[in-house]
């Protein structure tokens, strides 16, 4: 058993004004669960993007839109999105103060295709697969 103490692993700033910290994942020794938590100002969150594999949004505190294909639909504490692999995906902060999200993700590495190429992408990887 492996015990991880999310209090004290950092919260990296994705983009200006989105805080993540990320809980679980190929890094942390996960095989199947990428797990991590945003904390969004408002008007931000995360851009249309896709993974190749399941995610599920949940809003922990706030009030989030979040969009696949088309659809879109106001989101609140205690509710989650599920989102089907390879769709495209976004949402954002439309209350007055921070949004809270959790992702949890079907694979151990955090892989994302953005529809804006200007930004920046981000892996999880172990440093042992880096260096090797």
């Amino acid at each position: 058993m492996k015990l991880i103490d999310h209090e004290s692993q950092p919260k990296d700033e994705w983009r200006q004004g989105v805080l993540t910290r990320m809980h679980i994942s190929a890094v942390t020794g996960a095989m199947q669960l990428c797990i991590f938590d945003q904390w969004c100002d408002p008007g931000l969150g995360a851009p249309t993007h896709l993974h190749a594999v399941e995610e599920v949004l949940t809003v922990m505190s706030g009030r989030a839109e979040i969009w696949v294909g088309d659809e879109r639909n106001i989101v609140v504490a205690g509710q989650s999105v599920i989102i089907p692999a390879g769709n495209k995906h976004g949402f954002e902060n439309i209350a007055d103060g921070l949004l809270h999200v959790r992702a949890t993700i079907a694979a151990p590495i955090f892989e994302a295709s953005y529809e804006d190429r200007s930004e920046l992408s981000r892996r999880y990887v172990p440093l042992a697969s880096i260096k090797g």
